[in-house]
């Protein structure tokens, strides 16, 4: 295969970094790659924050569950689904818009984020860089929205840590690749059979890097689902104009 499926298929998530800068260069080469990812009508309902600044960077490692590598790594990235910026355009034309109070709305803004910072991710990677996603940038979001000073239709969506790897963490194993790929229908007949083989494998896994108490797949997703882990995400989409009642 090329080069660029080899570097998608070598990717990890990375939580040690070296103190070594990122020029403003490389960081709008990364930009630039998400910025030309396909979106919803061309609407581009999708900003990225860069955040360098020091003081800031600790508080976000603070909010999103003290995350440290947040706050140790150069740069950190706020992707925020923007329907700030339409509305200007609706203005423009003396039209109301309403698409951001709708579920549609907020399904389309958060695909296109995700869109964008996976060419993000690949881009930083083909050029050297460790990454690794923070949704707990949604932990505290009106905290996250009061230090990035979004308007409303806005909403932070997911960061992005970019730095240099001090070390290579593991490949964490996925699925297997038929719990993914389903063809002409959805295939449930062995699934289950197929998560039981993942679940074996993940202990022995979790075992080798000391993660055991995890259990394996099915133990710690299911813990986890069982609440809303980041309750606080309802109240504040609506306080930014997102009612998600359309």
């Amino acid at each position: 295969m090329n080069e660029t499926i080899n570097i998608i298929k070598q990717h990890r998530s990375i939580r040690q970094y070296l103190d070594k800068d990122i020029s403003e260069e490389l960081v709008d080469e990364i930009l630039k790659s998400a910025q030309a990812m396909p979106n919803s009508i061309n609407g581009q309902q999708t900003s990225v924050i860069v955040v360098r600044d020091k003081e800031k960077k600790k508080k976000l490692s603070e909010v999103t569950g003290n995350q440290v590598y947040v706050d140790k790594a150069p740069v950190f990235l706020v992707f925020v689904m923007d329907f700030y910026k339409t509305n200007i355009g609706a203005e423009k034309y003396d039209r109301k818009q309403i698409i951001h109070e709708s579920v549609e709305g907020t399904a389309a803004g958060v695909f296109d984020a995700g869109i964008a910072m996976g060419a993000a991710i690949i881009a930083a990677e083909s050029l050297g860089l460790s990454v690794v996603p923070i949704g707990g940038i949604r932990r505290s979001p009106e905290e996250v929205i009061e230090i990035l000073e979004l308007p409303e239709f806005t909403y932070p969506v997911c960061g992005l840590v970019l730095g240099y790897a001090e070390n290579n963490s593991k490949q964490k194993p996925r699925l297997p690749f038929e719990t993914f790929k389903h063809v002409d229908k959805y295939h449930k007949e062995t699934l289950k059979a197929d998560i039981d083989s993942y679940d074996e494998y993940m202990e022995k896994y979790l075992k080798e890097i000391g993660r055991e108490q995890e259990g394996n797949w099915s133990n710690l997703t299911s813990s986890l689902y069982q609440t809303v882990y980041y309750p606080k995400v309802k109240e504040t989409m609506e306080k930014q104009g997102f009612k998600n009642d359309k």
